[in-house]
């Protein structure tokens, strides 16, 4: 049974948001408990309030959490409408990418109870990867709540520092984007070898689910060694990771990628 707070305000239900209050009801909350405030809903979540009963765009009660998901430069023409349903007792639980604790509470200055959070998008299929870090004002009870409504939609983590969210964004909050890049390579380098545009697409999509579901069935078996049992000494994977392991080569590649992905959130701040 877990522990979900009473009343629940979702603030932003795109993607992000969607993908949470869908995970929410799938894992038991009570649609009675749920109020979501968006602007503009997209056919899948009037049809999520419509199927379970979740209030869409009603005037909302005071909540024990409010869940901001909406995008950064969205978020000073969304406080207005969330900061009158904020209590000094109120959670206020922040997925937003690049606003720190700092900046919600500047919004919103009823908040002192701030959990900052950074999921991803597979939170849709319930494979989500979420890493939060909690104010010091924030309950132990809170911090419940917290964890079991990111817990909901995949893993998840405590952070010990603020400042670590910035890298939790751009290694898993943008990680699957490099996933998805990654496939997209594999078939167009499929097609470069002469393969059918779609037959190269389809191995690729294979390979990637196929490597993950590995991974996942095998949590204590290291990438690393995974990556050995496949690699002949002298074959055709050795060939292949000599230059992706070249010194200018992945490692490197991801490195300045995800460094590029820490600097704009960052920058997102204020």
């Amino acid at each position: 049974m877990k522990d979900w707070p009473e009343r629940l305000v979702l603030v932003g239900a795109g993607k992000m948001g969607g993908a949470l209050a869908a995970g929410w009801l799938r894992s038991g909350l009570d649609a009675a408990s749920l109020a979501i405030l968006e602007p503009n809903p997209s056919a899948e979540i009037e049809e999520l309030a419509a199927s379970r009963g979740v209030a869409l765009n009603l005037p909302a009660p005071s909540p024990d959490v409010l869940v901001l998901a909406v995008k950064p430069q969205t978020l000073d023409a969304a406080a207005p409408q969330a900061a009158p349903l904020v209590s000094a007792g109120a959670l206020v639980l922040s997925i937003i990418a690049g606003k720190r604790i700092a900046d919600i509470r500047s919004r919103i200055p009823a908040a002192r109870a701030i959990v900052r959070a950074m999921p991803n998008t597979p939170a849709a299929v319930g494979h989500g990867v979420t890493a939060a870090f909690a104010s010091a004002e924030t309950t132990a009870e809170q911090k419940r709540w917290s964890e079991a409504l990111l817990s909901a939609v995949g893993a998840f983590y405590w952070l010990g520092d603020e400042s670590e969210i910035d890298a939790v964004t751009a290694i898993s909050g943008s990680g699957p984007a490099y996933v998805f890049a990654l496939t997209e390579a594999l078939a167009a380098a499929g097609a470069r070898l002469g393969l059918p545009a779609e037959l190269a697409m389809d191995l690729a999509r294979g390979t990637v689910e196929g490597a993950a579901e590995l991974m996942r069935r095998e949590p204590s078996t290291p990438p690393a060694i995974l990556r050995r049992n496949v690699t002949s000494p002298g074959g055709t994977t050795a060939a292949a990771l000599a230059v992706l392991q070249a010194d200018d080569g992945l490692d490197d590649l991801m490195a300045r990628a995800t460094a590029a992905a820490r600097a704009r959130a960052r920058e997102l701040a204020g």
